[in-house]
């Protein structure tokens, strides 16, 4: 198990490609905000106004928009509800500088890889997507409020096969997660274990649409995948049998089957295995 965690740390961490793309954004990552106590990027300015979270030089939205349109896979950027866009980056404390930012202000989500990744942002309610914004999934307080942050950590996409992608919060040893403070972690869910990934939240987005996800999923695909994934609706995802954590599905992934379930379910399923196999909660793995 511990094998596959670094891994899939080398493989984003490791990437040059990645590396340049932080570099061409003037080295701007986010680790996590401010109020979460880690390093940040408001100087210590405590809780920000709207205003200056979002009228801020260099957004990073132009530039982020322009990586999605060129990316090598396909990436489909879902209408934004403007209203909850400024709502939830007012409650995050990040500015429209970061790519965080930009996500939550300025689109819906995004459906990477044929809907394989689902990154979440602040959608339109009703519709057809389906997909849950970013307030849903961590349970965003209906008003700001200052006291208000994420236990352990910022949940930021789902893969269809229940893996989950997180910020880590200001101490992430306390949530029993790897890594740290502001690195992105991922919840494996052929290893039913939380993995460090090595970057930051800007870092892991520009490698997501970069064309690595066939060498990141390599053991967890098979032969007609996309015509499967692109069947569910994004309320919806794939449960093989035998499940991906069997000696059967690690050696052939191919030759299990998969039905379309609720990611309530498959999230369900998978915290509760961690319990009954290894004793251990994985925690919050995000409201679906």
């Amino acid at each position: 198990m511990s094998g596959l965690a670094s891994w899939r740390g080398v493989i984003i961490s490791g990437s040059q490609h990645v590396e340049q793309k932080v570099v061409s954004i003037g080295g701007w990552f986010v680790e996590a905000p401010a109020s979460w106590g880690a390093r940040c990027w408001c100087d210590d300015a405590g809780m920000r106004e709207l205003s200056q979270l979002i009228d801020v030089e260099e957004p990073a939205w132009p530039e982020l928009r322009e990586t999605l349109e060129t990316s090598s896979v396909s990436v489909d950027v879902l209408p934004p509800d403007s209203h909850l866009g400024r709502a939830s980056i007012l409650q995050l404390q990040v500015t429209a500088r970061s790519y965080l930012g930009a996500v939550a202000l300025q689109c819906g989500g995004l459906l990477v890889d044929d809907g394989w990744v689902r990154v979440f942002g602040s959608p339109v309610g009703g519709a057809a997507h389906e997909v849950p914004g970013l307030a849903r999934v961590n349970q965003f307080p209906a008003e700001f409020d200052p006291e208000w942050r994420p236990e352990t950590g910022l949940v930021v996409a789902h893969d269809v096969l229940g893996g989950v992608f997180a910020l880590n919060g200001a101490v992430p040893a306390s949530a029993d997660r790897p890594g740290a403070p502001g690195e992105v972690v991922f919840f494996a869910p052929d290893s039913l274990r939380w993995e460090a990934l090595g970057v930051g939240h800007s870092t892991w987005l520009a490698w997501l649409v970069s064309g690595a996800l066939d060498e990141f999923y390599a053991d967890l695909r098979w032969t007609g995948w996309k015509e499967e994934v692109r069947a569910l609706n994004s309320s919806e995802g794939l449960s093989p049998f035998p499940p991906l954590w069997s000696a059967e599905a690690r050696q052939d992934i191919s030759a299990t089957s998969r039905r379309a379930v609720p990611m309530k379910e498959l999230l369900g399923v998978a915290r509760d295995s961690c319990r009954q196999f290894d004793g251990v909660d994985p925690g919050f793995l995000g409201t679906v």
